[in-house]
């Protein structure tokens, strides 16, 4: 079957109109995975389950649903392998929960179930989540399907290569300190992270649970405002979700803001740029496709406005102490009595803890666990885990201070475009450097985006990153629905792609 669908929208209308049959999409999304197992971006898809849930989604559409109403029925959908399923293996890429079937479904995939979406597989993903490149993986590295020799990004970067490849339409993933919005940005894809505690973590394996927050990936903003209308929302189950009415993020987009025209819908928008975001580091292709797409927001009627955001560079350590502290609480569980890899030979208790986690964890877990434990030890846990404590409330500060002048704040997702495969795998320190521009955000909890901008060395793809304020969703994907409304850069797909 051969299908020219390039959104939501239209798969929508092909499945109401009877062009498609659910059963039919979720077919050719399968054979589509099947046919770009060079990507690796899936760890488990399982054809018996997928078409069950088409099947279950088409008998809905004989009975008049879809639509507006159900505007998500019938929609295949991958999920990033750190949501736990019980139709498909929970591994969060590591050999510790390799083969792992959890008993009960994560509040995100059970949302997008009753909304009747039908689950192609899990994507692959740096190991619990730790990783900008997606090569920390158990099962091996994805591959970038705008150039097989670079990275895709991560920790969702089997998530963005399944979307950017043409293999799904739509999918999830997460976000703790960049991991929606680098590897959207390196595969030419639009990504969202919400405000901290708008989507529940109720069946997230936990990374660095002050952090963790699910998001959806697309090509357009149009498409993760409704993946996210569907995701979002109160969860008793989880301590962090925040009690708030549901909220509709389609509701703005093609609408001008306050006192704007159609000719000019972002007019009076102030767009605050940061100089710490266009010093040095900064890569000169990122940066001229930056300028040309700030040029594009302003000819909307957008206002540029310099701001500081004096902290952005203590981001890095603070960050990578706090989340390794919480990560060497979360992995504690994964010790090999409960459930997951347990180590085959051991002489006692003691031995089967340190076998199995020696051999279930990888590299860069077992990097994280030790800093994590050294950090909270006794005799540095002032010194380090409550200080950088201190340069959190300091760095969210910064941004209130900074909104104080603008409206949303614009800036690289990442200093350079996709790096090549191994070329920073013997350098963790140049690795976490590429999250400097995204770190920041998910420290302070706000909302953070990419947007594809243009293409950079190699022609590999540029994200631009828009930030909001706290609960700041709706303008955040207006302004990006804009954008998209007079360039086509999220419409560009890789050779073989849908």
């Amino acid at each position: 079957m051969e299908l020219s669908l390039t959104d939501l929208q239209d798969l929508r209308t092909a499945l109401d109109t009877k062009r498609v049959s659910s059963v039919e999409l979720a077919q050719h999304y399968l054979a589509r995975i099947d046919a770009a197992r060079a990507l690796n971006a899936f760890v488990d898809v399982s054809p018996e389950a997928t078409l069950a849930q088409a099947r279950a989604a088409d008998a809905r559409l004989a009975r008049g649903e879809g639509g507006a109403t159900a505007p998500l029925l019938g929609i295949p959908l991958a999920h990033k392998d750190v949501f736990v399923t019980r139709e498909w293996v929970s591994t969060a890429g590591s050999r510790m929960l390799a083969g792992y079937r959890s008993p009960f479904d994560a509040a995100v995939v059970e949302r997008l179930a009753e909304a009747g979406m039908v689950c192609l597989g899990k994507t692959n993903m740096d190991e619990f989540a730790m990783g900008s490149s997606n090569e920390n993986s158990h099962f091996g590295p994805v591959k970038n399907p705008w150039d097989l020799s670079a990275v895709p990004g991560g920790s969702s970067g089997g998530s963005a290569a399944a979307v950017a490849g043409g293999l799904a339409p739509v999918a999830t993933g997460t976000d703790t300190g960049g991991s929606i919005r680098q590897p959207a940005a390196f595969c030419g894809l639009t990504g969202i992270k919400p405000t901290y505690g708008n989507v529940s973590r109720y069946g997230m394996i936990a990374f660095a649970s002050s952090l963790d927050q699910g998001g959806p990936l697309g090509r357009s903003a149009a498409d993760c405002a409704q993946l996210l209308s569907a995701m979002a929302g109160f969860d008793k189950r989880d301590s962090t979700s925040l009690e708030r009415p549901a909220e509709n993020y389609m509701r703005q987009l093609g609408q001008p803001l306050p006192g704007a025209s159609a000719a000019q819908p972002l007019a009076g928008l102030r767009v605050g740029l940061p100089r710490e975001y266009f010093g040095d580091g900064l890569a000169d292709d990122v940066r001229t496709a930056i300028e040309n797409a700030l040029q594009t927001l302003e000819s909307l009627g957008a206002v540029r406005v310099e701001i500081s955001l004096p902290k952005t560079e203590l981001s890095i350590p603070v960050y990578y102490v706090i989340a390794p502290a919480e990560a060497s609480s979360n992995l504690s569980r994964f010790d090999g009595v409960r459930y997951g890899h347990r180590a085959a030979q051991y002489a006692d208790l003691l031995d089967m803890y340190k076998k199995t986690r020696a051999e279930g964890f990888g590299a860069e877990v077992k990097r994280r666990i030790l800093v994590g434990t050294y950090v909270l030890s006794h005799g540095y846990y002032d010194a380090y885990y409550l200080q950088a404590q201190r340069i959190r409330r300091l760095i969210a500060q910064d941004f209130q201070d900074a909104f104080a002048q603008c409206d949303l704040i614009i800036g690289p997702v990442a200093p350079s475009v996709a790096w090549n495969l191994g070329e920073k795998s013997d350098d963790p320190l140049k690795m976490y450097l590429a999250d400097i521009y995204t770190l920041s955000v998910s420290l302070a909890g706000l909302p953070g985006m990419s947007v594809p901008v243009g293409f950079g060395q190699a022609q590999r793809p540029v994200g631009m990153q828009i930030i909001g304020n706290y609960f700041d969703e709706a303008r955040m994907l207006q302004v990006a629905h804009a954008f998209q409304q007079v360039t086509d850069w999220h419409r560009r797909q890789p050779q073989g792609g849908v």
